[in-house]
């Protein structure tokens, strides 16, 4: 660009003509006509006028709602106004224990939400700080530095190695440009850049002629135009996404929701009729029937339930944390066990994110003869193998040192990992020399560098000027196979077949290499681009790719058994990620649908689409975006990996949004739930193999809880419905879930994995927090509880034991029973009756000695005996009451025998 090639018009007026949004499609000159900007950069006043005009380059502040309303708005719920009408009823009839734990538990559920909202704020401050602080700008033919945030359109900007693009801009001039865009695209090598146009449908990771605030600088040096700054970049427009995007319920809150709205109203009904038909049916003064009516309160309210349920969630993100997943907001633990849709990114999740020489195709074969490297990584260990006779390491050995020659990387071990030191080609090339013989240190020893030509976007190679061990003089050369092919002497025939085998290596979704060499009489002063003007030998083709993780393979298999469906959404080109979904095992045929077929189609059609498509390529935040929202709208539940700025809007908008812990941005941390430490897919699933194990545990619980409640409940109604003497006081009723709930409820939220867990499809997300299967436990649990208990009370009654004594039976008998049944409710899809079974957990072993120390001191000890009114219980009577529980037990298993055997429910009600 020259001084006399840029017109400088009056300032554009953005109210009168909109600022294009193709700057990367139009010739520098128009771009810079339209800006008004000459090389000479901006004036400070016409600087200050653009701030006034466009505004500060920075991301707007959102609005945030008032402290005080985001603690209240964590009362919203049927379940919390519920404990709280459940805590004045027990005030007002002077149980202020039952009160307080309820109080309590309200108070930790709302100060846990309180703490866990404006995460889309976070994530919108997390891309704020993303941009450069500083930028490089001339200004008045002056070179100044001035603040991000003063940036405006038109503002002539430096950029260097290092630095962090601070707005959209077009770029004039490109010197060895390379920009890592991987927060935007998710593009594993960095971008070259060069400043012709590119093509007006250009995606974005195309556009080369585009520097993007909040990418970096990653070699090389250049200049350009800012087009847009603050809301107005790519940047500011995914702010916007996340913004925009309402946080979804998850499928546990979704369910306890729906459970306790018709729970309350449940309760409600049921103690008003019972009060009216004490009164009005029985005789009951109002004073006893209310005594009735809070009976029934206390028993029915599982008031210790939402306080086991955090509990449980707790002990997953615990356990989650040791499998290297990181879980933000504690509902996200359910919810990764109802996933049955992972969309996953490709690079560095499942791949390793280390580029790996996997074949060479030398002048004397073809691509289906090609040397196949082993190995993966930078690790300098593997093998080179061919289908011809003969050493594939000598065959291979001009183009393995042409390779490590014209190379800048080097390669080092730490804690026993190899890491590359530069692009990550080159440090694959480093790597292949090795595996072919070669000693880097030696061969760079003998062969002295002179000079070198850099490798640069507009000229696609770089080259290298070397002096060998016996003084002759080389140039290596190694780039783009079209460029390093038109260096080389070769006939029609020569260049029709190595076409073809580019395009053979090509299709297998691999990135290409040539490499060429030729020697001189004598070495020149300095490597120039007439030195390399043609005469070279062609020394053939190297194909890279970024090979996947072994673990992902097995987890993806392990996924498929589970019923849980993968999908790879990566800004990566379709080849490739086509590729890698072949050898990751996503499926035998993937459809590989880009970003450009998503944008092309309809939400409806999309739907139809994203269900039969395994790999989403070149995608954009819009479309990653429309992907999650269309899984969503079939009912599934949708897990998103992401690492980038990019990402952050459809991790948001994903029931479970999953960051990457070591090359995720902070704006795709904080805009996700959980946050993977070593970014690995494997530990994807092994965290949904732990929410499935939370989800079995809750599901355990409530199984546990409900019927043992009911059993007091029918009780109760029992009692007034055939007009006999109640079998429980208040008192009792609270004793027993108070005492039981905290140590028999709370051990099954310690509970392992059940075998076979990962074998079961994803439960219904629209599905109902207690099945049929449950529902029918809890009657058919209900009712045997109730039975015991009128018999052991009547039979008590009946040996002229006295109420306090028969009281004392049932209470002991309730108690006994529940701790059998924990024995039977751990294992849902299996029988109890096992040694595994028997011997319980660590957990289940404490609680079973808390609960039996407790009963020990309710029924024997005289302050408990004055308290609850209870008396000594025999030992014949002792007796009584354990094969009550035995015979309880074994009737729930053979129960669980028969559903399993006549398949009596459907297998995701179980």
């Amino acid at each position: 660009m020259t001084d006399s090639a840029v017109p400088t018009p009056s300032p554009f007026d953005t109210a009168a003509a909109p600022l294009p949004t193709s700057w990367h499609a139009m010739p520098h000159e128009e771009v810079a006509a339209r800006l008004g900007v000459s090389l000479d950069g901006l004036s400070e006043d016409e600087a200050r006028q653009r701030l006034a005009e466009h505004g500060p380059n920075a991301l707007p502040e959102p609005p945030r709602p008032s402290p005080i309303r985001r603690f209240l708005a964590q009362f919203n719920s049927a379940l919390i106004y519920f404990l709280l009408a459940g805590a004045a009823a027990a005030f007002a009839l002077g149980h202020v224990v039952d009160a307080v734990v309820i109080i309590a538990v309200v108070m930790v559920n709302a100060v846990v939400g309180f703490l866990q909202e404006g995460r889309a704020e976070q994530a919108l401050r997390a891309i704020r700080n993303m941009i450069s602080p500083h930028a490089a700008v001339i200004r008045g033919r002056q070179r100044i530095s001035v603040h991000a945030r003063d940036l405006v359109p038109g503002d002539l900007v430096l950029l260097e190695a290092g630095d962090r693009v601070p707005a959209d801009t077009r770029l004039l001039r490109a010197r060895g440009m390379l920009i890592d865009e991987s927060i935007l695209t998710g593009e594993s090598v960095a971008a070259s850049k060069r400043e012709e146009p590119a093509a007006a449908d250009a995606a974005l990771g195309d556009r080369h002629s585009m520097a993007f605030s909040g990418t970096t600088v990653a070699a090389g040096q250049g200049a350009g135009i800012v087009v847009s700054t603050g809301s107005h970049t790519e940047i500011g427009r995914i702010g916007r996404l996340i913004a925009e995007v309402e946080p979804l319920a998850t499928p546990l809150l979704r369910q306890i929701d729906n459970f306790a709205r018709r729970f309350t109203w449940a309760a409600i009904l049921a103690a008003g009729a019972l009060f009216v038909f004490a009164v009005a049916v029985r005789g009951y003064g109002w004073t006893e029937a209310l005594i009735a009516v809070v009976a029934l309160a206390v028993g029915v309210v599982p008031e210790g339930l939402p306080a086991v349920i955090t509990i449980t969630l707790a002990i997953g993100v615990r356990r989650m944390a040791r499998l290297n997943a990181v879980i933000r907001r504690l509902p996200a633990v359910e919810t990764l066990g109802a996933t049955s849709v992972i969309c996953s990114d490709k690079t560095g999740t499942l791949t390793r994110n280390e580029m790996t020489v996997r074949r060479v195709v030398l002048p004397e074969t073809d691509a289906t003869e090609a040397i196949e490297v082993s190995g993966a990584g930078y690790e300098p260990v593997g093998t080179l193998s061919w289908a011809n006779s003969g050493d594939p390491s000598a065959a291979a050995e001009a183009l393995a040192r042409c390779g490590l020659l014209c190379n800048d990387a080097h390669l080092h071990a730490r804690d026993g990992v190899w890491r590359a030191e530069g692009d990550p080609m080159e440090g694959a090339l480093v790597a292949f020399a090795a595996k072919a013989g070669l000693s880097p240190a030696v061969e760079r020893g003998d062969w002295r560098r002179l000079d070198e030509i850099p490798f640069d976007a507009a000229y696609r190679f770089m080259a290298s000027l070397h002096r060998g061990p016996q003084e002759e003089i080389a140039v290596f050369v190694k780039g783009a196979p079209e460029a390093v092919l038109a260096m080389c002497a070769l006939s029609a025939s020569q260049r029709e077949r190595w076409g073809e085998a580019i395009a053979g290596v090509a299709a297998e979704g691999e990135r290409l290499l040539g490499f060429a060499m030729k020697t001189l009489d004598a070495a020149p002063d300095r490597l120039t681009f007439d030195n390399v003007a043609g005469g070279f030998s062609f020394l053939g083709l190297a194909g890279f790719i970024d090979p996947p993780r072994p673990e992902a393979i097995a987890a993806i298999a392990e996924c498929r058994s589970a019923g849980i469906g993968v999908k790879m959404v990566t800004g990566d080109h379709g080849l490739t990620a086509g590729a890698i979904a072949r050898q990751l095992g996503l499926a035998r045929e993937p459809v590989v649908v880009t970003g450009a077929e998503v944008d092309a189609v309809s939400d409806a059609e999309l739907v139809e689409l994203a269900g039969r498509t395994s790999v989403f390529a070149r995608t954009s935040p819009e479309n990653k975006l429309r992907i999650v929202r269309a899984l969503q709208s079939t009912g599934a539940v949708v897990a998103m990996t992401g690492d980038g700025v990019n990402d952050a809007p459809s991790l948001r908008q994903a029931d479970v949004g999953i960051a990457m812990g070591v090359k995720g941005t902070e704006a795709a941390k904080e805009a996700a739930e959980v946050v993977l430490l070593d970014d690995n897919f494997a530990s994807i699933v092994a965290a949904v193999t732990q929410g499935r194990t939370v989800y079995d545990n809750i599901r355990k619980m409530i199984a546990w809880t409900l019927p043992t409640n009911g059993g007091e409940v029918l009780s109760v109604i029992g009692a007034i419905a055939f007009g006999f003497t109640m079998p429980m006081s208040a008192a009792q009723i609270l004793w027993i879930n108070l005492a039981t709930s905290i140590t028999l409820g709370l051990a099954l939220a310690f509970e392992p994995t059940e075998p076979g867990i990962m074998n079961r499809p994803p439960r219904r997300a629209d599905g109902g927090l207690v099945t049929r299967f449950m529902l029918w436990r809890i009657v058919l649990v209900s009712v045997l509880f109730m039975l015991a208990t009128a018999a052991m009370f009547t039979l008590s009654l009946a040996r002229g034991q006295g109420i306090e004594m028969a009281r004392t039976i049932v209470v002991n008998t309730i108690v006994v029973m529940e701790i059998f049944y924990l024995f039977s409710v751990r294992f849902m899809h299996m029988s109890s009756i096992t040694w595994r079974g028997a011997l319980g957990t660590p957990a289940v072993l404490a609680a079973l000695v808390a609960v039996v120390a407790g009963q020990f001191a309710f029924t024997y000890l005289p302050p408990m005996q004055h308290m609850f009114g209870t008396r000594p219980v025999a030992l014949l009577d002792g007796v009584m009451i354990v094969g009550v529980g035995v015979l309880l037990m074994l009737l729930l298993e053979a129960e669980k025998a028969l559903v399993r055997r006549f398949r009596l429910f459907d297998p995701e009600d179980l």
